[in-house]
């Protein structure tokens, strides 16, 4: 029997994933243990054909545990939590779901600004408390929109807002211009982006790369009345500069879904802030999404078992030639 293990809460638990697994006889074994530094991976490794991996991260030890490991599997897209080089070394192909999530994503960022800009958070808890403050918004139309990493999400975000009315310009280390003349998207550098934008959306791999990629002297280019979003991942924002640019009204707001350590600690300023709106790592949480991001895990999956050599390996040398 094939066995996979999985560090995702969610794969194999929506729509037709489950029922495909089910079909497949496959054995799922589930390690999201939040008491164990590893989700209690290690105490099933060994038997594990495949991993599907969730946010604990694959290191060498894990794959020197997993000697039965035939593939590393993303749940998601963001590898940044898995040691390529590590998997290359042992042959074994690492492999994501790019475009499995984005419109989920994007929709997150959407709702998002909405939240920020319409109050809507300061709104709800004044009228569960028996208040009734009726603050004073402003319309995301006509607003402009700066997205970090125009990629798979990035473009959905992108066609989202423009269909919104906003603006839209972006900052891409490879710039996709076809795209961007075909929507009304004009490519700027980050200093221009930040200057101009009023939500910036960062949509960036994390790791060490990108560090404090929004760190004091960045947050200090944008608007005082903008907004940060990061859905990202949590280390690409210094939380410190973030909750100084707020606290001191250097900044008009913050959404935040991806954080250092997840769950994050509270005792953090930023979390006290009444223009942050938090959500706790979901931007890629809706059944239709998990759905495809599982299904294609078990297409790929198949798919090596058949002796393939599916498109969306990440380190195809493994395979030779």
């Amino acid at each position: 029997m094939t066995v996979i293990l999985t560090t995702s809460p969610g794969f194999g638990k929506h729509n037709d994933v489950a029922s495909k697994l089910s079909e497949l006889g496959w054995e799922l074994i589930r390690c999201v243990d939040t008491t164990k530094a590893d989700g209690g991976v290690s105490e099933h490794i060994e038997r594990a054909d495949y991993i599907v991996v969730g946010l604990v991260p694959v290191t060498a030890k894990t794959l020197k545990q997993g000697k039965n490991l035939k593939a590393v599997l993303k749940h998601g897209v963001g590898v940044d939590n898995i040691d390529i080089p590590a998997c290359s070394k042992a042959g074994l192909p690492v492999l994501n779901t790019p475009g499995a999530n984005a419109d989920a994503v994007a929709e997150l960022a959407i709702g998002m600004m909405f939240a920020l800009a319409r109050n809507i958070i300061v709104g709800h808890n004044s009228v569960v408390s028996g208040g009734w403050n009726r603050t004073v918004g402003t319309q995301i139309g006509g607003k402009t929109l700066g997205i970090v990493g125009l990629g798979n999400i990035g473009k959905s975000l992108a066609l989202k807002a423009r269909s919104l009315g906003m603006n839209v310009i972006a900052q891409d280390a490879y710039p996709d211009t076809a795209f961007a003349n075909a929507n009304g998207i004009e490519f700027v550098d980050i200093d221009s982006l930040l200057a101009r934008s009023d939500y910036v959306s960062l949509h960036i791999f994390g790791g060490a790369e990108n560090t404090a990629f929004m760190d004091a002297a960045k947050l200090a280019r944008m608007k005082p009345h903008a907004c940060l979003l990061n859905l990202a991942r949590g280390e690409v924002v210094d939380l410190d500069a973030l909750a100084d640019a707020l606290a001191n009204n250097r900044l008009g707001g913050a959404g935040i879904d991806a954080y250092v350590v997840e769950p994050p600690e509270i005792s953090h300023p930023i979390f006290a802030h009444p223009r942050v709106v938090f959500t706790p790592h979901t931007g890629a949480d809706t059944s239709e999404a998990l759905a495809n991001v599982g299904l294609m895990n078990i297409a790929d999956i198949e798919g090596l078992m058949r002796g393939e050599h599916p498109k969306r390996v990440l380190n195809p040398q493994v395979f030779g030639g």
